[in-house]
Protein backbone atom coordinates (compact mmCIF):
# COMPACT_ATOMS: atom_id res chain seq x y z
CA UNK A 1 0.00 0.00 0.00
CA UNK A 2 2.85 2.41 0.88
CA UNK A 3 4.72 1.55 -2.20
CA UNK A 4 1.56 1.88 -4.48
CA UNK A 5 1.01 5.55 -2.45
CA UNK A 6 4.96 6.75 -3.22
CA UNK A 7 4.79 5.85 -6.61
CA UNK A 8 1.70 7.45 -7.17
CA UNK A 9 3.39 10.75 -5.71
CA UNK A 10 6.37 10.26 -7.84
CA UNK A 11 4.63 9.67 -11.25
CA UNK A 12 2.56 12.95 -10.20
CA UNK A 13 5.85 14.55 -9.89
CA UNK A 14 7.50 13.20 -13.33
CA UNK A 15 3.97 14.29 -14.62
CA UNK A 16 4.49 17.72 -13.32
CA UNK A 17 8.01 18.50 -14.48
CA UNK A 18 7.63 16.71 -17.72
CA UNK A 19 3.95 16.53 -18.64
CA UNK A 20 2.88 13.94 -21.42
CA UNK A 21 1.86 16.05 -24.91
CA UNK A 22 0.34 14.78 -27.95
CA UNK A 23 2.84 13.49 -30.30
CA UNK A 24 0.81 15.69 -32.60
CA UNK A 25 0.21 18.69 -31.83
CA UNK A 26 2.93 18.97 -28.36
CA UNK A 27 0.44 20.57 -26.55
CA UNK A 28 -0.54 19.70 -23.55
CA UNK A 29 -2.44 16.09 -22.59
CA UNK A 30 -5.16 16.39 -20.26
CA UNK A 31 -6.00 13.45 -17.43
CA UNK A 32 -8.35 12.23 -19.08
CA UNK A 33 -10.00 11.55 -22.94
CA UNK A 34 -6.07 11.44 -24.69
CA UNK A 35 -5.87 8.11 -26.60
CA UNK A 36 -3.41 5.90 -24.49
CA UNK A 37 -1.57 9.20 -23.16
CA UNK A 38 -0.11 10.20 -26.84
CA UNK A 39 -2.41 11.61 -29.13
CA UNK A 40 -5.12 14.16 -27.76
CA UNK A 41 -8.72 13.92 -28.90
CA UNK A 42 -8.18 16.67 -31.31
CA UNK A 43 -5.29 15.30 -33.40
CA UNK A 44 -6.83 11.65 -33.39
CA UNK A 45 -10.14 12.76 -34.92
CA UNK A 46 -8.20 14.63 -37.56
CA UNK A 47 -6.64 11.47 -38.77
CA UNK A 48 -7.89 10.84 -42.75
CA UNK A 49 -9.56 8.06 -43.00
CA UNK A 50 -9.47 5.95 -46.01
CA UNK A 51 -13.07 5.36 -47.28
CA UNK A 52 -14.33 3.63 -50.68
CA UNK A 53 -14.67 3.65 -53.62
CA UNK A 54 -11.43 1.76 -53.50
CA UNK A 55 -8.95 0.98 -56.49
CA UNK A 56 -9.08 -2.47 -56.71
CA UNK A 57 -4.84 -2.83 -56.73
CA UNK A 58 -3.12 -0.22 -54.47
CA UNK A 59 -6.65 0.33 -52.35
CA UNK A 60 -6.66 3.85 -52.68
CA UNK A 61 -9.71 5.71 -52.62
CA UNK A 62 -11.24 6.84 -56.29
CA UNK A 63 -11.99 10.28 -56.66
CA UNK A 64 -13.79 9.75 -59.54
CA UNK A 65 -14.80 6.32 -60.49
CA UNK A 66 -15.23 5.69 -63.44
CA UNK A 67 -13.40 2.37 -63.47
CA UNK A 68 -12.79 0.13 -60.58
CA UNK A 69 -8.96 0.30 -60.71
CA UNK A 70 -6.60 4.29 -60.34
CA UNK A 71 -5.00 5.51 -63.42
CA UNK A 72 -1.63 4.98 -61.72
CA UNK A 73 -2.43 1.15 -61.63
CA UNK A 74 -3.21 0.98 -65.10
CA UNK A 75 0.19 3.09 -65.83
CA UNK A 76 1.90 0.27 -63.57
CA UNK A 77 0.59 -2.91 -62.92
CA UNK A 78 1.89 -4.19 -59.04
CA UNK A 79 2.79 -7.78 -58.13
CA UNK A 80 0.14 -8.15 -55.12
CA UNK A 81 -3.58 -9.20 -55.07
CA UNK A 82 -4.86 -6.03 -53.61
CA UNK A 83 -3.25 -3.82 -51.23
CA UNK A 84 -5.57 -2.15 -48.51
CA UNK A 85 -5.07 0.59 -46.14
CA UNK A 86 -7.18 3.29 -43.43
CA UNK A 87 -5.52 6.18 -43.39
CA UNK A 88 -4.48 8.33 -45.86
CA UNK A 89 -0.78 9.38 -45.39
CA UNK A 90 -0.88 12.77 -44.51
CA UNK A 91 -1.35 15.45 -41.50
CA UNK A 92 -2.00 13.45 -38.02
CA UNK A 93 -1.34 10.45 -39.06
CA UNK A 94 1.75 11.38 -41.32
CA UNK A 95 3.28 12.87 -37.98
CA UNK A 96 2.45 9.78 -36.08
CA UNK A 97 3.96 7.14 -38.08
CA UNK A 98 7.18 9.82 -38.25
CA UNK A 99 7.20 9.40 -34.53
CA UNK A 100 6.65 5.70 -34.73
CA UNK A 101 9.53 5.05 -37.37
CA UNK A 102 12.19 7.45 -36.77
CA UNK A 103 11.62 8.63 -33.01
CA UNK A 104 12.49 5.07 -31.66
CA UNK A 105 8.60 5.24 -30.20
CA UNK A 106 8.15 1.54 -30.92
CA UNK A 107 5.22 1.49 -28.64
CA UNK A 108 3.20 3.36 -30.54
CA UNK A 109 2.64 0.43 -32.77
CA UNK A 110 0.22 -0.49 -30.23
CA UNK A 111 -2.02 2.48 -31.10
CA UNK A 112 -1.34 2.43 -34.65
CA UNK A 113 -2.40 -1.52 -34.95
CA UNK A 114 -5.82 -0.60 -33.93
CA UNK A 115 -6.49 1.75 -36.66
CA UNK A 116 -6.06 -1.62 -38.79
CA UNK A 117 -8.00 -3.71 -36.78
CA UNK A 118 -11.06 -0.89 -36.67
CA UNK A 119 -10.57 -1.00 -40.46
CA UNK A 120 -10.88 -4.60 -40.71
CA UNK A 121 -13.70 -5.15 -38.52
CA UNK A 122 -15.65 -2.38 -40.61
CA UNK A 123 -15.16 -3.55 -43.73
CA UNK A 124 -15.42 -7.19 -42.77
CA UNK A 125 -12.31 -8.25 -44.47
CA UNK A 126 -11.32 -12.03 -44.49
CA UNK A 127 -8.66 -12.73 -42.06
CA UNK A 128 -8.77 -16.48 -42.71
CA UNK A 129 -8.43 -16.70 -46.05
CA UNK A 130 -4.77 -15.90 -45.39
CA UNK A 131 -2.38 -18.89 -43.77
CA UNK A 132 -0.33 -16.47 -42.62
CA UNK A 133 0.85 -12.62 -42.30
CA UNK A 134 4.27 -11.58 -43.42
CA UNK A 135 6.21 -8.37 -42.29
CA UNK A 136 7.90 -6.37 -44.89
CA UNK A 137 11.92 -6.87 -43.88
CA UNK A 138 14.56 -4.53 -42.97
CA UNK A 139 18.04 -5.20 -44.09
CA UNK A 140 19.93 -6.08 -40.78
CA UNK A 141 22.07 -3.29 -41.44
CA UNK A 142 18.53 -0.25 -41.26
CA UNK A 143 17.91 -2.77 -38.08
CA UNK A 144 20.68 -2.36 -35.94
CA UNK A 145 20.32 0.96 -36.81
CA UNK A 146 16.50 1.56 -35.66
CA UNK A 147 16.75 -1.39 -33.30
CA UNK A 148 13.03 -2.41 -34.50
CA UNK A 149 11.10 -2.98 -37.52
CA UNK A 150 7.96 -0.86 -37.59
CA UNK A 151 6.24 -2.93 -39.69
CA UNK A 152 6.79 -6.50 -37.97
CA UNK A 153 5.34 -4.35 -34.57
CA UNK A 154 2.68 -3.71 -36.35
CA UNK A 155 2.37 -7.67 -37.89
CA UNK A 156 2.83 -8.85 -34.33
CA UNK A 157 -0.33 -6.97 -32.90
CA UNK A 158 -2.52 -7.74 -36.04
CA UNK A 159 -1.41 -11.57 -35.97
CA UNK A 160 -1.79 -11.74 -32.07
CA UNK A 161 -5.58 -9.71 -31.86
CA UNK A 162 -6.80 -12.18 -34.86
CA UNK A 163 -4.76 -15.54 -33.81
CA UNK A 164 -2.64 -16.01 -37.35
CA UNK A 165 0.38 -17.06 -37.78
CA UNK A 166 3.09 -14.69 -38.49
CA UNK A 167 6.31 -15.71 -40.61
CA UNK A 168 8.46 -12.22 -39.28
CA UNK A 169 11.72 -14.23 -41.13
CA UNK A 170 10.10 -15.53 -44.16
CA UNK A 171 11.06 -12.69 -46.16
CA UNK A 172 14.69 -11.43 -46.18
CA UNK A 173 16.20 -8.11 -47.11
CA UNK A 174 19.47 -8.94 -50.05
CA UNK A 175 20.92 -5.86 -49.54
CA UNK A 176 20.91 -2.30 -47.83
CA UNK A 177 19.13 -0.12 -50.69
CA UNK A 178 18.97 3.46 -50.30
CA UNK A 179 15.79 5.38 -48.40
CA UNK A 180 12.59 5.34 -50.74
CA UNK A 181 11.64 8.48 -49.42
CA UNK A 182 12.77 11.30 -51.58
CA UNK A 183 13.00 9.23 -54.88
CA UNK A 184 10.52 9.54 -57.71
CA UNK A 185 8.21 6.15 -58.71
CA UNK A 186 10.40 4.74 -61.89
CA UNK A 187 13.54 5.17 -59.14
CA UNK A 188 11.92 3.07 -56.24
CA UNK A 189 11.10 0.25 -58.42
CA UNK A 190 14.68 0.32 -59.70
CA UNK A 191 15.89 0.33 -56.19
CA UNK A 192 14.05 -2.30 -54.89
CA UNK A 193 14.47 -4.52 -57.92
CA UNK A 194 15.27 -8.21 -56.87
CA UNK A 195 15.91 -6.97 -53.33
CA UNK A 196 14.00 -9.74 -51.48
CA UNK A 197 14.65 -13.38 -50.91
CA UNK A 198 12.96 -16.41 -49.77
CA UNK A 199 14.31 -18.17 -46.33
CA UNK A 200 14.87 -21.47 -47.05
CA UNK A 201 12.89 -23.22 -44.37
CA UNK A 202 9.63 -21.96 -44.86
CA UNK A 203 6.92 -23.19 -47.42
CA UNK A 204 5.51 -20.40 -50.02
CA UNK A 205 4.07 -23.01 -52.51
CA UNK A 206 0.32 -23.03 -52.47
CA UNK A 207 0.28 -20.21 -49.84
CA UNK A 208 -1.96 -17.03 -49.32
CA UNK A 209 -0.25 -14.40 -47.80
CA UNK A 210 -0.44 -10.92 -46.32
CA UNK A 211 2.36 -8.89 -46.76
CA UNK A 212 2.28 -6.00 -43.95
CA UNK A 213 3.84 -2.37 -43.33
CA UNK A 214 3.87 0.70 -42.57
CA UNK A 215 2.79 3.22 -45.55
CA UNK A 216 2.40 2.12 -49.46
CA UNK A 217 3.05 5.14 -51.42
CA UNK A 218 4.49 4.16 -54.93
CA UNK A 219 3.89 0.80 -53.87
CA UNK A 220 6.94 -0.51 -54.93
CA UNK A 221 8.53 -1.98 -51.68
CA UNK A 222 5.22 -4.78 -51.80
CA UNK A 223 4.70 -5.07 -55.52
CA UNK A 224 8.30 -6.66 -55.58
CA UNK A 225 8.20 -8.17 -52.17
CA UNK A 226 4.82 -10.25 -53.65
CA UNK A 227 6.80 -10.90 -56.98
CA UNK A 228 9.57 -12.71 -54.63
CA UNK A 229 6.87 -14.76 -53.04
CA UNK A 230 4.92 -15.78 -56.26
CA UNK A 231 8.04 -16.72 -58.08
CA UNK A 232 8.59 -18.82 -55.21
CA UNK A 233 5.05 -20.39 -55.44
CA UNK A 234 2.71 -18.12 -53.40
CA UNK A 235 -0.47 -18.47 -54.67
CA UNK A 236 -2.84 -15.08 -53.99
CA UNK A 237 -0.94 -12.19 -52.02
CA UNK A 238 -2.47 -8.81 -50.47
CA UNK A 239 -1.01 -6.22 -49.19
CA UNK A 240 -2.00 -4.39 -45.63
CA UNK A 241 -0.37 -0.70 -44.76
CA UNK A 242 -1.41 1.46 -41.85
CA UNK A 243 -1.50 4.23 -44.72
CA UNK A 244 -1.26 5.34 -48.43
Amino acid sequence: MIWFMFKGIFQGLIDLIYPKICLVCRTKLKSTGSVDNLVCPECWSKIKRNAPPFCSSCGRHLEKPLRNICTSCIKKPLHFDRAVSPCIYEGAIKDLIHEFKYRNKDYLGVTLSRLILDFIDEYNLKMDFFDFFIPIPLHRARLREREFNQADILAKQIALKLNKVLLPDALLRRRNNRSQTNLEDKERFNNVKEIFSINKNVLIKGKNILLIDDVLTSGATCSEAARTLKNAGANIVFALTLAN
